[in-house]
Order: structure tokens, then sequence, then C-alpha cells
């Protein structure tokens, strides 16, 4: 049985669904067990001076309250302590104190701010190409990687072309190959990991993100840790697309996939 390890609940400024909805749609999915990963975004940009910090996480009642939904359920799934952290170099100190405070289950290392912007908005791809704007994107993920490890695998690493200008149109691994091989070197050269993230489908790009040649890519440069994730905000989401994710793991020459409990991975059977 797949497990679902990157989901969003209320604690996360993107959705309104209780962490304990998530939980039931899981359980009737069949799920082997799953992994309630909010948002922590220090330093989210405000669209306006007056707004209210988005993306920041009471981690002190989130993670009790997550703790007790597991124990509630856990005769009928496993269900695990995560975070989702939004990277940036300058909060690489912040991040390190957050994560040393509280025991997860697991981290994940996620890139939703580069330089200041996220891609969710136009106003990141304005004054350059697309091609300019993803590889500036990919080049960020790497001054995130120069400064910060405290994380288990870096999320849907190719998230920005959820939101470019022509989304996946004119964009391949091969386009981005020197860089890309750069950041799954790196990460490989740190014992980290990469998520499979079917959001991608959900998003209609029609691959997940990363895709599935970044996803061989990995495997061949000796990538052994990859973990499977939805990216879901609502329960129907949950799981979204699993059925393809077998198939797409073992093509990529994956016979398992991976769960971390208290930051360690296991590694489970396709």
């Amino acid at each position: 049985m797949l497990w679902d390890t990157h989901m969003h609940t209320a604690f996360s400024t993107d959705s309104e669904t209780s962490p304990e909805s998530m939980i039931k749609a899981s359980i009737e999915l069949g799920l082997g067990g799953i992994c309630i990963t909010d948002h922590m975004d220090y330093d989210y940009p405000k669209e306006h001076p007056e707004d209210e910090p988005e993306f920041i996480l009471d981690t002190p009642v989130y993670f009790p309250t997550i703790q007790k939904l597991g124990q509630q359920y856990k005769d009928k799934i496993k269900v695990l302590t995560g975070i989702e952290l939004g990277l940036q170099p300058h909060l690489a100190a912040k991040h390190q104190e957050l994560i040393s405070r509280y025991d997860f289950d697991f981290v994940i290392g996620s890139s939703h701010v580069i330089h200041g912007k996220d891609p969710y908005y136009s106003r990141f791809f304005e004054g350059k190409t697309e091609q300019q704007a993803y590889l500036e994107y990919f080049e960020s993920i790497l001054e995130n990687l120069a400064v910060f490890d405290h994380f288990d695998v870096y999320g849907h690493i190719d998230y920005v072309v959820r939101y470019g200008p022509n989304r996946n149109l004119k964009y391949s691994y091969q386009k981005y190959a020197d860089v890309i091989d750069a950041i799954l070197e790196k990460l490989i050269d740190m014992g980290k990991g990469i998520e499979i993230n079917t959001g991608g489908f959900k998003y209609g790009l029609g691959h997940p993100n990363p895709t599935e040649d970044i996803i061989k890519r990995y495997h061949e440069l000796g990538g052994e840790i990859i973990t499977i994730g939805a990216d879901a905000h609502k329960p129907e989401h949950v799981a979204f697309d699993f059925a393809k994710v077998p198939d797409i793991l073992k093509a990529a020459g994956f016979q398992y996939f991976t769960v971390f409990e208290k930051r360690k991975p296991a590694f489970l059977p396709l």
C-alpha cells in the first residue's frame, strides 16, 4: 500500500481542510499511511504592507494536534508528523533552530520564494524570458543546498513550471540538464532524497513534479531516496493519480518508495 507523505491542512494558509478530514479520506482510500506536512514559509512576501504574514505555521499547536490524531486513528492508519519548509538561504539558521525544537518524522525542503518572489504570481516572470525564469529557479535551489541540510527530501523540484507563461509546453529536463544534474548530484552527496509529487497531474501538466526524466536521472546518478506525495490541500486530492506512481517509479529503476519516521528512511516495496 502506498503512502501519501505530502499534504496540507488548515494549518497552512492555502488550505481550509481539517487534519482529521484528510486522515479520514486517506483511510477510505486504503493508504498504508500518511504524513501531514503543513507549510512554514518564513519571510513570505506580502501582497500589501498591511497584510498578515502568510504560511507561518502555529507549530506549538500543530505538532501536538497531529500527534493526538495519530494516536486516535492508530488502529486504522499510520499518521506521521511533518513540515514543508519554504527554503531561502538567509533563513537557514532559523530553520535549523525550528527543526531542532520539534521531533518531526519528516521534513520537506522546498523552494517557493525565489529572491523575494513566488512563481505562483506572474511578477516573478516579469522582465525575463521563461527560460531565464526557470533557470533562476533551479539555480536558487543550489543556493539553498549550499547553506542548509536539515531536511529529508527536496520537494517538487520543478515547481516553477506549474505557473510559467507556457507552463511545461517548452520545458524538459534536457533543456536544463546541467543545472538539474548539479542539483541531483548535490542532493545525493548530502544523502537527501527527492519526491514524486503527483500535484503536476492535478495541475494539468500531464506529468508529476519533477518530471519522469528527472526521477530517472536521479536514480541513474545513484539516488535511492524517493517519497510519494500528492500535495493535496483538500480531501478529494489525497493520493491524486497514485495509480500512475508504481509504473513511473519502476520505469525509473526503483523497486521501492521511501517513508520517513523519526527522520529515518524506510524502504517499502512498490
